[in-house]
């Protein structure tokens, strides 16, 4: 069984460049292990549709630890496991954008699971969205709180694997370095 290090995040503007929240629930031998969340202060301007979206505003974030003070304490956590994340080209984006902005050093590749994709299989012809396969599957959620989406993304890959599903034909690699 794999280790799954199922994350999600959220971003303060448009260009998705930068993390005003993330959640990271992981998974080993099937079952939740550990989760962790916090707001980032990404040093950078909020989107009002994004504050809208999420909730999170700047005051909210202003004493927040930045992207760099956070990766201390979760790339432990990120080095050690299949990432996984419902769209998971989204958050990888917002992850390898951060790296290179504050110019922080990790690995070339990264292996990890989309749940989107896995899901398109799972269940063809119903929709993928993280709130419609909460409500399908009777897990509770707040959806766009970084915390609640990707403990919600874990639940559903469990049911997925209860299904019979095999997350080994689902792992891809994403290049975070360049």
């Amino acid at each position: 069984m794999y280790r799954f290090v199922v994350f999600d995040v959220e971003t303060p503007n448009r260009f998705n460049d930068r993390m005003s929240a993330v959640g990271i629930t992981v998974m080993e031998e099937g079952e939740i292990t550990e989760e962790y969340y916090t707001l980032v202060n990404p040093e950078t301007f909020f989107d009002t549709f994004n504050i809208s979206l999420t909730g999170i505003h700047p005051a909210a974030v202003q004493d927040a630890p930045t992207f760099p003070d956070i990766w201390e304490k979760i790339e432990p956590m990120m080095s050690n496991g299949i990432l996984v994340a419902h769209n998971a080209v989204f958050d990888l984006g917002v992850l390898r954008r951060c790296l290179k902005h504050y110019e922080i050093p990790w690995k070339k590749y990264a292996r990890y699971l989309c749940t989107v994709q896995m899901g398109r299989q799972v269940l063809p012809g119903m929709s993928h969205k993280l709130n419609v396969l909460s409500d399908y599957y009777g897990i509770p959620l707040e959806h766009h709180i970084a915390s609640s989406d990707s403990h919600a993304c874990a639940v559903i890959l469990q049911n997925y694997i209860k299904e019979g599903a095999d997350p080994k034909q689902f792992i891809r690699t994403y290049r975070i370095n360049e």
